[in-house]
């Protein structure tokens, strides 16, 4: 059975929010006997569409269209910054509430989440969002809970997913649930991509977002990024700021709205995640926990659990294989 997939651009719309899906798709397709999704583009009006990086794509079909689409098996909404004026429409709105019941899964990428909030798509639904977005979807649509730090969540038949290169991960995932984890794989090799994170996973951009947003911290940070597994405590990482501990707490508070044995842990936790990466080291949980000063093997489970969202083990075994597949160096893109 081949399933209809559309993807909704508009003008200034992230590129790869629309390219990103579109290919894991086509790329099932390619991979496959036989066709396994028909691939439309929507938007505004039939022809170029100029995305906010400036190259173009091109609709076939505008919105006012997509009642003759139906029944359609996905509709997925882009995000980027023209999403806040493509809210504003009625008419757009009115299309998406007219078609949602015929389509077996809607969802949105990045920032695209908006536009389906606007339309009262998601209200009751847990929701996902470019971190840097959240707040503002939270506050503007109370109706949802938006979780920040989740790569995508599906969530009473709705599909929404954080920025960029989440939106593959979610197309990913959709694809497995179609046709199964075999062609899911072979379409993330070939794209060069894990297979895949799970939604759960954290948005990792937020520890390189506390070293831009350090303030007076930084030089700090620079030296605890170094070699986190130095016995850095409170006393002597105050020491090296030539202040109290108690004002090197209230700076960690200010600026990075965490205390410095926090980030201090997430910062060790990377280091862990990313020997967990080497698939060429069976490491153990031990070890790791040994190596960066993060207690015992359990201890190391618990919170690598909390940050992440997945065990160690779940971790390891979706990236870590993933990885030495096929002799192939597969690498994560940032969000």
């Amino acid at each position: 059975m081949t399933r209809h997939v559309a993807l909704f651009a508009y003008p200034d719309c992230q590129l790869l929010d629309v390219s990103g899906p579109w290919q894991v798709f086509a790329s099932a397709n390619a991979l496959s006997p036989q066709p396994l999704y028909q691939l439309t583009l929507v938007a505004d009006a039939v022809g170029p569409v100029a995305t906010n990086g400036g190259l173009a794509v091109h609709a076939t079909h505008s919105y006012h269209q997509l009642t003759q689409l139906l029944p359609l098996d996905t509709l997925l909404v882009a995000g980027g910054s023209g999403v806040l004026q493509q809210r504003e429409i009625a008419a757009v709105k009115q299309v998406l509430c007219e078609v949602a019941p015929e389509v077996r899964r809607l969802g949105s990428i990045c920032s695209g989440a908006f536009l389906l909030a606007a339309a009262g798509l998601l209200d009751g639904c847990r929701v996902t969002t470019h971190w840097r977005h959240a707040p503002q979807l939270a506050d503007e649509y109370p109706a949802l809970s938006v979780e920040p730090d989740a790569l995508y969540i599906e969530s009473n038949g709705r599909y929404t997913s954080a920025g960029v290169t989440a939106g593959i991960d979610l197309a990913l995932s959709l694809v497995e649930a179609d046709h199964g984890a075999d062609l899911a794989g072979r379409v993330a090799r070939e794209l060069v991509v894990f297979l895949q994170r799970p939604g759960g996973q954290s948005q990792f951009s937020e520890i390189l977002r506390h070293q831009q947003e350090a303030g007076p911290l930084r030089r700090l940070l620079n030296q605890l990024h170094a070699d986190p597994s130095v016995d850095h405590g409170l006393e002597s990482m105050a020491d090296l700021m030539a202040v109290s501990p108690r004002h090197l707490t209230r700076l960690f508070r200010r600026y990075l709205n965490t205390t410095p044995g926090a980030y201090l842990t997430q910062l060790r936790l990377e280091q862990a995640r990313l020997a967990l990466l080497n698939g060429r080291e069976n490491v153990s949980l031990e070890r790791l926990a040994q190596r960066w000063r993060l207690g015992g093997a359990e201890q190391l489970r618990r919170q690598f659990q909390r940050y992440y969202g997945v065990s160690p083990s779940v971790y390891r075994q979706r990236f870590a294989s993933s990885q030495t597949d096929d002799s192939i160096q597969e690498k994560v893109s940032c969000l």
